[in-house]
């Protein structure tokens, strides 16, 4: 498994870009200089995150989300099988 995380990852099953092995290593997000740990989805190429709107859910029971806008960094928590320990970036 490669040490970059996928330029978009979601972690709700029923997106496309969902993985399973990937969100099993953790990731870590940086978004405008902040590290946040309520990230739904991100994409990196486009610059953006989606989190949680509060507790308010949809009619299918799903969290309602907002996008937010800004630069976007992340990393992978733990290393691969057999790889050295990955370092959060400065």
């Amino acid at each position: 498994m490669s040490d970059t995380p996928p330029d978009r990852l979601s972690t709700n099953p029923r997106s496309p870009h969902f993985d399973m092995d990937v969100l099993q290593r953790g990731i870590g997000i940086r978004f405008k200089d902040r590290v946040r740990n309520d990230v739904e989805e991100y994409c990196i190429s486009e610059g953006w995150i989606r989190v949680a709107a509060g507790k308010t859910k949809d009619r299918h029971g799903q969290p309602l989300t907002i996008k937010l806008s800004g630069p976007v960094e992340a990393w992978f928590e733990r290393a691969a099988e057999g790889g050295e320990e990955p370092s959060q970036p400065e």
